[in-house]
């Protein structure tokens, strides 16, 4: 009976897309790992995200190819080519994706047995999926087809993944629209069809969709609404909202004048301004916020300064934890 249950569980480790269980000491690893990549500290992710790849886990696989391969500025080395490969063997397009790009079947000397090519090995299996409703596996397929030189394929696919309710790719839909995709007569038009598609994901608490939504919504000058996203995406742990929302606090007029936007909606408060600006310095070492509160350091007498200290430890506590959400198939 034992050998049976060993046996079951084998291949059910073989399936793709099937996601293990991991001990809570080693899923706690993993959540450290990947809370430091997300804010670019792909070296201090490394042991952390091993632990859970080790175990088995195929994203953890995956995520330490991508750990590895940034080293290099995104060059393929050995150990990223490694990972990825476990990663892919068990399924996962987006490791596939990037043994194409490395080059693995000509300069690892690394092919898939059953398909000419890693890309090619990444259609025939994502395909079926995508054809069975599977939305991560249509959001994969507008990569894979982007990647085979046939772009209205994979549009295609990240449209049906978009109208299926995939807020990752209702967020690629609105930032492809944006950046060009599709026939508008009116610029605004443009911006308020990628805000419709940032909206939908959005309201399904996506964060990078919130930071985006904003955005557009700063060009179409709806300032209030675009402020509101733009702190729903702070509270979510978003960096680069979490900078803004500190520099409007503590000054909004320098803000707005170095954007030429009116980004700040709020009052002055430049006690919270530099406690938020402190938080993004200790926590993670944000360059962009030490400059900002360099700029600014005559603004605050001694005793507005230490009630923003103390403040700062408040802010170092929120959680989710701070991120810059980076995409799964990116740089």
């Amino acid at each position: 009976m034992r050998l049976a249950h060993h046996f079951f569980a084998i291949i059910l480790l073989t399936l793709p897309g099937f996601a293990i269980a991991l001990e809570p000491e080693v899923q706690a690893a993993k959540d450290e790992g990947m809370q430091l990549y997300n804010i670019g500290e792909s070296t201090r992710a490394l042991p952390y995200l091993e632990q859970a790849a080790e175990a088995g886990d195929v994203e953890a696989m995956y995520y330490m190819g991508e750990a590895e391969r940034r080293q290099k500025m995104g060059g393929m080395t050995l150990k990223a080519m490694n990972w990825y490969l476990q990663a892919a063997e068990q399924g996962d397009p987006y490791a596939m994706l990037r043994l194409f790009e490395g080059g693995a079947c000509i300069a690892g000397d690394e092919c898939p047995e059953d398909a000419e090519g890693w890309r090619e090995k990444a259609l025939a299996e994502t395909l079926p999926r995508a054809e069975a409703g599977d939305t991560d596996a249509m959001l994969a397929l507008y990569h894979v087809y982007r990647l085979m030189d046939d772009r209205g394929e994979g549009v295609d696919w990240l449209e049906k993944a978009a109208k299926a309710g995939n807020p990752e790719a209702q967020t690629r839909l609105g930032m492809n629209i944006r950046g060009g995709q599709g026939w508008y007569f009116l610029e605004s038009r443009r911006l308020e069809a990628a805000a419709e598609w940032f909206r939908k994901a959005a309201e399904q608490g996506y964060v990078p969709a919130m930071s985006s939504l904003s955005g557009v919504l700063e060009k179409l000058d709806d300032h209030d609404q675009a402020w509101r996203w733009k702190v729903r995406a702070s509270d979510n742990g978003y960096v680069d909202d979490r900078l803004t929302l500190g520099w409007c606090y503590l000054n909004p007029d320098e803000l707005n004048k170095e954007t030429n936007v009116d980004v700040c909606s709020n009052k002055r408060d430049i006690v919270k301004g530099w406690a938020i600006l402190t938080a993004l310095k200790r926590e993670i070492g944000l360059r962009a916020a030490e400059r900002v509160l360099e700029w600014n350091e005559d603004r605050l007498d001694d005793q507005k300064k230490h009630q923003a200290e103390d403040l700062a430890e408040e802010w170092m506590k929120k959680q989710p934890p701070l991120s810059n959400f980076p995409p799964r198939f990116g740089f």
